[in-house]
C-alpha cells in the first residue's frame, strides 16, 4: 500500500477580487500544487475551495471543466502552443473547443495580439516566433474567454531578463486595463518584490503573507 504524501496542509488564504499575487518559495515548497488546485485541476483531499462564493471541492468533474473554461485562464512555463496552427489561431482555440464561430472569435483575437505587441505576428507559427513572442501568444490565448481569474506558473522561467520584464509588465497593464485577478508562481524576486501581495510557502505550509490591499473575496482556500 503506497504512503499518503501530503503537499499542502493548513493553508487558510482568501485571494481578492483584482489583486495581483505572488506565490513564493523554495522548490518543493507547494507552489505549483497550490496553483492548481486553485484552478480546479487538483481538488484538495480535504478542506474548502471556493471560487467567487461556489464551493468547488464536490462538484462533478464536468462541472469543474466548465468553470475552468469560463472562469479561469492559464499561461505555463512551457506555452504548449500548437505548432501546426499559426499565432492567430492559437490565440482562438479555447473558443474554437468551445465550438464558437471563428467569425466571432477572430476580432477578439486580433485585438489580444495587438495588446501583447503581436499585431504584425499573427499569421507566423510558434517555430517562427521567439521565445517571448510564444509567451505572449500564450497569454492571449489565455485572455480570449475573458476569464475573471489568471494563474500564471513560472510564466517567464524560460526567458531573459529583459523579456521576463516585458512578459511582467504586460501582466500588470493586464490587471489595470481589465481588473482580471492574476496569481503567479514565481522565482523571479524582482518580479516578487513589485507585486502588491507576496505569499511565501514553505513545506506545504504558509509562512508569510505579505498584502497592502485587501478588496472582495474571489477565491478562497483552505485545507486541512
Amino acid at each position: 500500500m503506497g504512503r499518503t504524501l501530503e503537499v499542502l496542509r493548513g493553508i487558510d488564504l482568501s485571494i481578492h477580487e483584482g489583486e495581483v499575487v505572488g506565490i513564493v518559495g523554495q522548490s518543493g515548497a507547494g507552489k505549483s500544487t497550490f496553483l492548481h488546485c486553485v484552478g480546479t485541476l487538483d481538488i484538495p483531499t480535504s478542506g474548502s475551495l471556493r471560487l467567487g462564493g461556489e464551493e468547488l471541492t464536490s462538484l462533478p468533474s464536468a462541472r469543474l471543466a466548465d468553470i475552468r473554461n469560463r472562469a479561469i485562464g492559464f499561461v505555463f512555463q512551457f506555452h504548449h502552443l500548437l505548432p501546426e496552427f499559426n499565432a492567430l489561431e492559437n490565440v482562438m482555440m479555447p473558443g474554437l473547443i468551445q465550438g464558437r464561430s471563428r467569425r466571432d472569435l477572430e476580432p477578439r483575437a486580433r485585438a489580444l495580439l495587438e495588446e501583447v505587441g503581436l499585431k504584425d505576428r499573427a499569421l507566423h507559427r510558434p517555430g517562427e516566433l521567439s521565445g517571448g513572442e510564444q509567451q505572449r501568444v500564450a497569454l492571449a490565448r489565455a485572455l480570449v474567454l475573458e476569464p475573471k481569474l489568471l494563474l500564471a506558473d513560472e510564466p517567464s522561467g524560460n526567458l531573459d531578463s529583459s523579456t521576463s520584464q516585458q512578459i511582467h509588465e504586460l501582466f500588470f497593464a493586464i490587471n489595470k486595463q481589465r481588473g482580471t485577478t492574476i496569481v503567479v508562481v514565481t522565482h523571479n524576486l524582482a518580479l516578487a518584490a513589485s507585486m502588491p501581495r507576496v505569499i511565501t510557502l514553505k513545506d506545504g505550509r504558509v509562512e508569510r503573507d505579505d498584502r497592502k490591499s485587501a478588496p472582495n473575496a474571489l477565491v478562497e482556500s483552505a485545507t486541512a
